[in-house]
């Protein structure tokens, strides 16, 4: 895998590019920068200036002075304190996002770390170190940062290969020693956003995926039902102004075109469910919300996340106190990503009903090829429907949770991290529901003597290639975790 280097900040692709194991380098400009910034921090410190996390507590504690000499002991604590991460870890992916995300924050050059912290963060991802990162417990920031930075000065957990180890161990494996904090970089390591950001630029990356399966299947779907084309066609199309949709309705007609399957069903419905006829109307709507998320993401990866943000010169040594780990933008976006995913996926488990239900799709009850001794594919739209609804629940805004922290210093909150986690809940639940879906479809396929569409064929074949037509003769619950991994790890064929 190519490696991808840092010179201004990195890309959600990037991100999730070395979430997925690629190497991170840092470009020269990038490491010139994060110099920079760090000596203008030493000349704040060596000239007094008063400067919030710097040479001054943290949170409601930010009028609390904190002399030359406790300013390391400053940031060690900072660490030990914030680490306050409850229940089972983020996975690997999820955590080498966080620290790619934090390294790319450092590298726009206004946090004030040492060139060597960052080098020691990349130096942890590739050598496959990942810290142990507990995944609740954050607002929004602090908490995930933490505990990936515990490793660096030889504290907390961290995998290497399928062991867990100490930070000391860890960072023996990586070829590192302990790292002794200075002024300020105790406060960097945990503030900023790059837990949420680094979290939605991996939700982004299933969700894209996802939503090129969701139109792949529903025309399988739509095909094994002997659905309607004409609601796809162009110039009906045409009469509603969303290029998302269009592209959607183009994908349909592309996957459809040429079905021996849908010429013997023509004239047979004047038109279809609407969740066989609205898919452009809903697809693309779900395509317009990725679209403004990764819009947000893209955005929040070149912006600066750190309070203070350091500027200036070491001759004239400049800080900001503001606000820019609020990740207010990240929080909505991610909402309504999560949103727009669980409608996708809401929409599929009624198609998915249509398949199994006699009364509609013309095809033996519950596509089970002995119907009464055979329950075929009766219980599998049971789990659908419960992921459907807890979908639903996850979907409630985590934006507008609200609270109030660190003795009212704190008194709003944007539950960044927490929406981009839910989000990725919600596409997980969406990839096993497609995924039973696409299950359908290909089991309603061998009940359909008529020739298939190309486009949908090749969907067929793919499938076929790793889970074999249905007869009750194995657990079902298997079907649907090959069926959900393929949806998770393969592009529509």
């Amino acid at each position: 895998m190519t490696a991808i280097v840092v010179d201004t900040h990195l890309g959600w692709r990037d991100v999730a590019a070395v979430a997925e194991g690629a190497r991170l380098l840092l470009g020269d400009a990038a490491k010139r920068r994060i110099t920079e910034a760090r000596a203008i921090v030493e000349a704040i410190v060596d000239r007094g200036i008063r400067a919030y996390g710097v040479n001054t507590g943290v949170g409601a504690l930010c009028d609390v002075v904190v002399d030359r000499p406790l300013q390391r002991q400053l940031s060690h604590n900072i660490l030990m304190s914030h680490a306050t991460g409850i229940g089972a870890p983020l996975g690997i992916v999820e955590t080498r996002a966080i620290m790619a995300t934090a390294v790319s924050n450092y590298a726009l050059g206004h946090s004030g770390v040492r060139l060597q912290v960052v080098e020691a963060l990349v130096r942890l991802l590739n050598a496959d170190v990942t810290p142990v990162v507990p995944a609740k417990g954050s607002v929004g920031y602090l908490s995930h940062m933490a505990h990936i930075a515990l490793v660096l000065v030889g504290s907390g957990r961290a995998r290497v290969g399928d062991r867990i180890v100490t930070g000391a161990e860890a960072l023996a494996a990586a070829d590192l020693g302990p790292l002794e904090l200075g002024a300020k970089e105790g406060l960097s390591l945990v503030n900023g956003i790059p837990c949420a950001t680094g979290l939605a630029s991996m939700a982004l990356k299933r969700a894209e995926r996802l939503l090129d399966w969701a139109d792949a299947i529903a025309a399988l779907t739509i095909e094994a039902l002997m659905g309607n084309p004409a609601a796809f066609d162009p110039a009906a199309l045409s009469l509603r102004a969303s290029p998302a949709l269009q592209a959607v309705g183009a994908s349909l007609r592309d996957r459809l075109a040429g079905s021996g399957i849908v010429a013997v069903g023509a004239g047979r419905k004047t038109q279809d469910a609407l969740s066989m006829r609205a898919v452009p109307h809903v697809h693309g709507a779900a395509r317009d919300a990725f679209a403004a998320a990764a819009d947000v993401v893209e955005r929040e990866l070149a912006s600066v996340s750190d309070n203070p943000a350091i500027v200036g010169t070491p001759d004239e040594p400049g800080v900001h106190s503001e606000a820019h780990a609020v990740g207010a933008a990240v929080g909505l976006a991610l909402d309504h990503l999560a949103i727009a995913v669980a409608e996708v996926a809401a929409m599929a488990e009624r198609r998915l009903d249509r398949l199994v239900n006699p009364l509609v799709s013309g095809l033996p009850a519950f596509l089970a090829a002995d119907s009464g001794v055979g329950s075929g594919f009766m219980i599998v739209q049971y789990a659908a429907v419960s992921l459907v609804n807890e979908n639903r629940r996850l979907s409630l805004p985590a934006s507008l949770d609200g609270g109030i922290t660190s003795a009212l210093q704190e008194d709003h909150l944007s539950h960044a991290t927490p929406a981009s986690l839910k989000a990725l809940s919600v596409i997980e639940n969406a990839e096993a529901i497609l995924g039973i879906e696409l299950l359908a479809a290909g089991q309603a396929h061998e009940f359909r003597q008529e020739g298939r569409a190309a486009g949908t064929d090749r969907l067929y074949r793919q499938l076929r290639l790793v889970v074999d037509p249905y007869g009750d003769d194995r657990p079902l619950a298997d079907d649907m975790a090959v069926a959900a991994d393929l949806i998770r790890t393969e592009r529509p064929a």
